[in-house]
Formats: C-alpha cells, structure tokens, sequence
C-alpha cells in the first residue's frame, strides 16, 4: 500500500486550505483529486463517485468540484455554489463559490437556474484541481490572509475560477460526512450490509 498512499502531515490545524497546501510536492505540478478525508462516498452507479468527476475533468480539462443539492436549512455548514447550466441539471459552469453562506445571501446571490425555492448546490467533498491553486494558498499563507481565523480553501478556488474557470458535476451518489455525529451514525446504518 505504501507505494500507491502517501501520507503528508499537517503539523499545525490552520484550516482546511492550508492542509491542501501542505500537499503540493507529494502532488508536484499535477492536477489533482482531492477527497475529504473524514467523508465517505458511495456512487448511485456502478461509476464510483470519483470516477464520475475524471470521466468530466478528461472531457472538459477544467478544474471541478462535486456537487449535490441540499435544502437551505443545511447550507450555513457547507461551501455553496452558483452558475450556470451547461449539461442539464448535472454540469454546472460555476459563477460564485460562498463559504457556509446564511440563507439571506443564497438567496440573493446563490439561487441555481431551475431548482425549486430553498434548494441549492453544495460541495460534495471531492475535487479535482488544476495545480494553480497552490500558488494562492501560498499567497495566503504568506500574507497570513485569514478567514475565520483560518487558511481557508473556498476563497482561493474562487480565484482559480475567476482566472481559469470552474466547473460543478452533480455527484450521481452520496457523501457520509463522519465527522458529524449524526450523519456517522447515519453511515454505520446505510453500510451495515
């Protein structure tokens, strides 16, 4: 296993951009698939979650999030995206990344093209991204650009979007946040079989 995982540490907890950043040379000048590490994926098809967002990066060549679509109440703990259609209801060109925006943003600024009234897209938590995000997050950290406290990952994969696009693929699947007490236990019941 340790020729196919390698491990790299986070030796202090500054935020979730941040641990990205303290990839970048195990990754080296690549585009790169990122999944959370305290999240289980499990595809609607026989195409793992993951392999539906390489199939849509090696046909589109753009950096690309996973989305799934999630009832306003739950948004303000989720990184929320808006744009516009470019495959049905499954490829979104992204216009705006929000990191855990409050209902009264999304609903001025993050409303999707044809979902119903309090309904929106967020990250699924697996990403595919164009090696040019190290740079901002190096930015960040530099200038010690903080949000909350944190070297966050939302902002600066907004700024790629903004100098080299950004697009959303709705996740054929669902993701078991297992960080989160009550959505473990969800995923203890949903695997048991």
């Amino acid at each position: 296993m340790g020729r196919h995982v390698t491990f790299v540490l986070q030796t202090a907890q500054e935020g979730f951009g941040h641990a990205v950043y303290c990839a970048r040379e195990a990754v080296g000048g690549e585009p790169f698939l990122l999944m959370l590490g305290d999240h289980i994926y499990r595809s609607g098809s026989d195409t793992t979650c993951a392999s539906q967002l390489l199939e849509a990066y090696q046909r589109h060549g753009q950096s690309l999030v996973g989305l799934r679509r999630t009832p306003e109440d739950q948004i303000g703990s989720f990184g929320t995206v808006t744009g516009v259609w470019l495959e049905g209801e499954s490829l979104l060109g992204i216009s705006a990344f929000a990191e855990k925006p409050t209902p009264d943003y999304a609903r001025t600024n993050l409303r999707v093209p044809g979902f119903p009234e309090g309904e929106y897209l967020t990250l699924f938590g697996q990403y595919i991204v164009k090696p040019k995000l190290f740079d901002y997050l190096k930015e960040h950290i530099e200038n010690n650009v903080r949000e909350h406290g944190e070297f966050q990952l939302t902002s600066t994969l907004d700024r790629l979007r903004q100098e080299d696009g950004f697009m959303g693929l709705v996740m054929n699947g669902r993701r078991f946040d297992i960080g989160r007490p009550e959505e473990y236990l969800e995923t203890l019941v949903a695997f048991r079989h």
